[in-house]
């Protein structure tokens, strides 16, 4: 039988702790995460955890990279399914902080992230996903949808809210009736983007 190329398999070791990680952190949360239970469970050992990720914080950076490309995912489909450039921008960003209900995004992106990797603002993800408001906010001045605006600056400010809109909800005592709040409100922020002709259409 011919042996697998090294690469594949360095890929397979990683894949199978961050599952195992993933499961662990989302189920007891990272603090209580054992190493030896997660590399058991990926039947390997804490070398193979040092050697690859250099320790249970750069696993959790992996984990997290994980889950913030599967929300990416899930956020392009949402604004593939829209009917006009302005109702897939506001979906999408609406989508984002509706995801921080779900439990694995509540306690790994929004609670045990921050506390271990810092300001959540200083991450890889967020030059991407401001890259990405910039350039969904210039497309929609520049076609008279939204008034005229600096898109740079506002994908700060929007992505700013966003976050800390999710962050809010995550760790609030009631995070659906926050979650109800802080989607009502932002989409009301964001209907404030629009340009008069834009209104009067009802975009």
């Amino acid at each position: 039988m011919a042996h697998k190329p090294r690469s594949e398999m360095i890929a397979e070791t990683r894949a199978r702790l961050v599952a195992a990680a993933r499961k662990a952190f989302g189920t007891v949360g990272y603090a209580d995460a054992s190493m030896d239970d997660f590399t058991a469970e990926a039947g390997l050992t804490r070398g193979a955890l040092y050697h690859h990720f250099g320790g249970k914080k750069g696993l959790l950076e992996a984990v997290i990279a994980e889950i913030d490309a599967e929300m990416s995912e899930r956020l392009r489909e949402i604004t593939a399914g829209a009917e006009t450039p302005w109702r897939g921008f506001v979906e999408e960003c609406i989508g984002y902080v509706r995801m921080a209900l779900d439990p694995e995004i509540q306690r790994i992106m929004l609670r045990d992230g921050p506390a271990v990797l810092g300001d959540p603002t200083t991450w890889p993800n967020q030059s991407a996903c401001i890259a990405s408001l910039s350039t969904n906010l210039r497309g929609l001045r520049d076609a008279g949808t939204i008034v005229d605006l600096d898109p740079d600056a506002m994908a700060h400010l929007i992505n700013g809210a966003s976050l800390n809109a999710s962050l809010w909800i995550a760790n609030a005592p009631d995070p659906e009736e926050t979650s109800r709040r802080a989607v009502d409100a932002f989409r009301t922020l964001l209907e404030g983007l629009l340009a008069d002709n834009a209104k009067a259409n009802g975009c």
